[in-house]
């Protein structure tokens, strides 16, 4: 379902505004992809040294982003705008924050699996994978909605969180569970499998929290419209 945005005449300033702001909000979410593309590389080159120097970088861009983006958005608040800009511009600013920490999530597994990822058994690191193969894929879905402002993707992002990230989230908490009990030798790496999913699961949170506001931006339901 694609819902065409801002009915309201576009002012020329808030226009600009909007078409600048969404290309860096799409690729704060293209960083994000591109650390969780990384981590899946490694695994399949069973290499993850320098993953975190990777993933450091394209962290540290995400945050100039963030920057820019707020003071864009400052910017475009003290500028004559049309209801729906408001709205836009709104929603971008309080989702700021979540693509913050879904970067800082993205970092501290590439951290993790770089440190562990030698330690661990096989069976630890493929129990990651599914996840972030899943992240991935709502990533991709958030920024289509977000460059059409599609109901149906958002839609999809909130779904596949609620229905598949959550059950693979505690089918690795149970594994780890699992392994710490029959493994005791094995206790930092069970632990840090742990952290992993659970880190995982709250990207994937921040995610359904962006993909919300952007439903109620189409529908025109955003606070302060």
């Amino acid at each position: 379902m694609s819902v065409q945005p801002f009915p309201q005449r576009p002012t020329p300033g808030g226009a600009a505004s909007v078409e600048r702001v969404t290309a860096r909000f799409l690729r704060m979410l293209s960083i994000t992809l591109e650390q969780l593309e990384a981590v899946r590389d490694a695994d399949a080159r069973a290499e993850f040294a320098g993953l975190s120097v990777r993933a450091g970088v394209l962290e540290q861009e995400t945050n100039e982003l963030e920057r820019e983006i707020e003071d864009a958005c400052l910017s475009a608040f003290a500028a004559p705008l049309s209801a729906g800009e408001l709205a836009f511009h709104l929603v971008v600013f309080r989702s700021l924050t979540n693509l913050e920490r879904v970067g800082d999530y993205a970092l501290k597994l590439a951290r993790d699996l770089e440190h562990f990822a030698p330690r661990a058994r096989s069976a630890t690191l493929q129990d990651v994978l599914p996840l972030v193969r899943l992240l991935s894929r709502m990533l991709e879905r958030l920024a289509y909605a977000f460059a059409e402002r599609d109901v149906g993707a958002a839609r999809e992002v909130m779904r596949l969180d609620y229905e598949q990230v959550d059950a693979l989230y505690e089918q690795m908490q149970r594994a780890s569970l699992t392994r710490l009990l029959e493994r005791p030798e094995d206790t930092e790496v069970a632990l840090t499998a742990g952290r992993i999913a659970r880190n995982l699961e709250r990207l994937g949170d921040h995610l359904v929290n962006v993909a919300e506001r952007l439903e109620a931006l189409v529908l025109g339901r955003v606070a302060g419209q």
